[in-house]
């Protein structure tokens, strides 16, 4: 069965295929149409939204079964931003949204940095039904962008239970992240649908 993933982010596009694929999906995305995906307007107040925004998107594009994920981080210190904001954060690109998440929690203690990921992750049929799930993940934001390779947006920053996020494997970001968390609802939901 075909499945469309509605994204221009090529690192979450590798997240999700790693979940999906094993489930027996022949997973399609962007690289598969004769022509870019065209840019959504994110104009939903929550990531629920925003992801149906998406989904509905590659569902009229391709006629496939669509799924799209919103995610983003957000800081209690903050209010919660940069929230649904949080690719668009600084105008730049991930490294100028880190330093200005920095700038804003300058002189903030690390015990009042709290903050979780969350990923709302929404599919839609071509029959018109549609779900979404949500997950996240708590932790801090470091003092300081921390070492390693692994992960991608504000993961440098982010310290889980089981330490900074730029430091896991995919298979253990995968185990404890928003958007395993939301990926494994996401499974047992359509499951459902199928």
């Amino acid at each position: 069965m075909k499945i469309f993933i509605a994204t221009k982010n090529k690192k979450k596009l590798v997240e999700l295929e790693r979940i999906l694929t094993p489930l027996g999906f022949e997973v399609l995305s962007e690289k598969d149409l004769d022509s870019p995906l065209e840019e959504i307007e994110e104009t939903g107040t929550t990531f629920r939204e925003n992801a149906v925004l998406k989904a509905k998107a590659g569902l009229e594009r391709t006629g496939y079964i669509s799924v799209a994920d919103d995610s983003g981080i957000c800081v209690d210190f903050l209010r919660g931003a940069p929230g649904i904001f949080s690719a668009r954060y600084s105008g730049g690109n991930d490294e100028d949204n880190n330093n200005k998440l920095l700038r804003e929690l300058e002189g903030v203690p690390y015990e009042k940095r709290d903050a979780h990921y969350t990923a709302a992750i929404a599919c839609v049929f071509p029959d018109g039904r549609e779900f979404t799930v949500q997950g996240e993940c708590y932790g801090h934001i470091a003092l300081e962008p921390q070492s390693g390779n692994g992960g991608f947006g504000y993961d440098p920053l982010f310290i889980s239970e089981n330490g900074p996020f730029s430091q896991l494997t995919a298979e253990e970001k995968d185990a404890i992240s928003h958007r395993g968390k939301a990926l494994r609802l996401f499974k047992e939901e359509l499951q459902k649908y199928i």
